[in-house]
């Protein structure tokens, strides 16, 4: 016998295989009602085992008509993606152009606070103190090397 997010996870993966375009909308407290459980153990699940390294984009409106939109990310969308954001940040990118998409993937589920937080920090001290242009040059190809490993890991 599994746990509650294990029970929660099958169920929302249930519904994703049987939507015709691999995308389902819930309302957060009709599940936690459904599990009878708070809310929060539908976030915990949906932060833990609905991740884009997992192949899964979860976006989320808040409010009276509020949803959480599931979409399963197939490897070709994920590629595409990459090649998208390898193209934006291109042989060099100013500081912040670099804020901006990694607030950009963030925002999008790629990265979540702590990633977003440590690609940015690592940025700043790394090119701190370098004369342009090479700042730049040395931003997009630390962007781009942190960015792969996100993009990649788990297949």
């Amino acid at each position: 016998m599994g746990t509650l997010s294990d029970s929660i996870e099958r169920y929302l993966k249930g519904r994703l295989s049987r939507a015709v375009e691999g995308v389902i909308e819930i309302r957060r407290s009709e599940v936690a009602e459904q599990f009878d459980c708070v809310p929060s153990q539908i976030n915990y699940v949906l932060e833990t085992r609905f991740t884009p390294q997992r192949g899964y984009y979860v976006e989320s409106r808040r409010g009276g008509g509020g949803y959480i939109r599931i979409m399963r990310i197939y490897l070709r969308q994920k590629q595409s993606m990459w090649e998208s954001v390898c193209e934006e940040i291109g042989e060099s990118i100013d500081a912040a152009r670099a804020d901006s998409l990694v607030a950009r993937l963030e925002e999008m589920g790629v990265l979540n606070a702590r990633r977003a937080l440590l690609v940015r920090g690592a940025l700043r001290h790394e090119t701190a103190g370098i004369s342009p242009p090479w700042d730049g040059v040395i931003r997009a190809k630390l962007l781009k090397s942190m960015l792969s490993l996100v993009f990649h890991e788990g297949g």
